[in-house]
Formats: structure tokens, C-alpha cells, sequence
């Protein structure tokens, strides 16, 4: 490992904005679960989880925006939560944490109904590993154990197999699809401006290479 990942490893382990749960924890109980609102935001607003957070971008953009909520970007790669984590501190952002861990372990980090919303941002597609999309029922299943009734998700992607997928998701499990388009900055709908307003590093990108970009927003 390059001694500058090293370097930032060591130095995440001291930001008071960084949570670990990771393999070797879990069997223990994370000592946030069910009291993120009272011992670490000291607050009574909405929680907001970013699923595969990268480096924070769009958690630290949405913490920016609605400061009346609490953002929690949420990766298992410690050099990416290092670049979010440190960019949230330059910014004085205290409505947003990162958590290190893996998606499989989500349970073990939030209390039932603890969660209001969850985006995904531009996950990895998964194109030969249908049960490793963040999608798939045994992720979803796993969100509806820490959402509200009716709590939001919403899903931004550039993988036009992915969107497709999920739409299959929703549609075979009678799940409640909200809004839906494949291709995001193509249409002028006015009610998906506020989901336009956040771009990531990679998003840019794509877009300014004429990639379109789908977006879902349901709920369980």
C-alpha cells in the first residue's frame, strides 16, 4: 500500500466525523445504532444515508443544501471517506458523517426506522453479479428494516442496464415507484431540478461526454 493511503488511514481513525463498523465488528453492537440523532448529531432531524458515498461529494453538496437534515455517506473504502470526511471539515458541514462499512452490515449500524431516506449515486453496476446490486431484494430488504414507513430511495445512475434492472425490481415486488426517467438532463421537467442541482466528479463527466444519466426515486 503507498505510504500516502497508509498516512490517510491512520490519520481517518482520528476524525471525529468518521464511524467504522466493519467485518471483524460484526458480531458486537455499534455503539451508534439507534442513537445517531441523540449522541452524535445532538438533533431531532431527518437522517439521510448516501450508499457508496465515494468521496462525499454528493452528501457534502446535499449537507450544503439542507441543512435541516443529517447526511450520512456511507463506503467501505477508507482512502475515498478520507478525501468526503476532510473536505466536510474544511467546509464546517456538521450535519454530515461518514461510515465505514460494508452494505451488507447496514443492519447492524441503524435501528428500525431510524433512517427517512436513502440515495444511491452511481453505483457499480454489477453486470454479472445481479445479487450484489444495490437494488437487488436482498439490499432492499435490508433498507426496509432501517426506513421509515414509506421512507424515500432514490437512484441515480449512468448504467442504462442497471435502471432497467431496478424498474424490473420494483415492478415484480409491487413496490411504489415515485418518478422515473432515462434520461435526466434530456428532459426539463421542473420537478427534477432539485435532483440535477448535485453532481459528482464522474457525473460531470459523463455528461459532458453526452452519456445519459437515469434516475428512480421509490419506496418500499
Amino acid at each position: 500500500m503507498p505510504k500516502n493511503k497508509l498516512q490517510r488511514f491512520a490519520e481517518l481513525k482520528t476524525f471525529s466525523n468518521v464511524h467504522e463498523f466493519l467485518f471483524t465488528d460484526r458480531n458486537e453492537s455499534f455503539n451508534l445504532k439507534g442513537k445517531w440523532n441523540s449522541e452524535y448529531f445532538k438533533n431531532s432531524n431527518p437522517i439521510v444515508l448516501e450508499l457508496g458515498c465515494g468521496k462525499g461529494e454528493y452528501s457534502n453538496g446535499l449537507a450544503t443544501k439542507y441543512p435541516t437534515k443529517n447526511f450520512i455517506g456511507v463506503d467501505i473504502k477508507g482512502a475515498r471517506l478520507w478525501r468526503g470526511s476532510k473536505n466536510a471539515q474544511e467546509q464546517k458541514l456538521s450535519n454530515v458523517s461518514f461510515l465505514r462499512t460494508s452494505i451488507e452490515f447496514i443492519e447492524g449500524c441503524f435501528e428500525k426506522d431510524e433512517v427517512d431516506e436513502i440515495w444511491i449515486t452511481f453505483p457499480d453496476p454489477q453486470p454479472n453479479k445481479e445479487r450484489k446490486r444495490l437494488t437487488h431484494p436482498l439490499f432492499l430488504n435490508r433498507y426496509k428494516n432501517i426506513l421509515k414507513p414509506n421512507g424515500i430511495l432514490h437512484l441515480k445512475t449512468d448504467s442504462a442496464e442497471f435502471y432497467e434492472f431496478t424498474l424490473e425490481v420494483i415492478a415484480d415486488n409491487k413496490i411504489t415507484l415515485l418518478d422515473s426517467t432515462s434520461n435526466l438532463y434530456g428532459d426539463s421537467d421542473p420537478k427534477r431540478e432539485e435532483v440535477k442541482s448535485i453532481k459528482t466528479h464522474y457525473e460531470k463527466l459523463f455528461t459532458a461526454k453526452g452519456k445519459k444519466i437515469t434516475y428512480l426515486r421509490f419506496h418500499l
